[in-house]
């Protein structure tokens, strides 16, 4: 399982433990699963999908060490 934070400037979005996190990279679409390799990220305008569920992204950035996603961006 993966430990995820998903905040805005305005609040925490999602904050819990999902099986998968697909975010829109800038390189393009990126599936996150545990035991990811870690990197960060850029991440442009589209979806950010933790398990199934979509929230809308204008821009923002991803970081993921040791299953922990951590993902600061601005939502429409």
């Amino acid at each position: 399982m993966l430990n995820v934070l998903f905040i805005s400037p305005q609040r925490v979005i999602f904050e819990g433990r999902a099986k998968s996190v697909v975010v829109p990279g800038e390189l393009g679409v990126c599936t996150i699963l545990p035991y990811h390799r870690n990197f960060l990220s850029r991440l442009l305008s589209g979806w950010v999908v933790i398990d199934k569920k979509e929230y809308p992204l204008k821009r923002g950035i991803v970081k993921v060490d040791r299953n922990e996603v951590v993902i600061i961006g601005e939502t429409p």
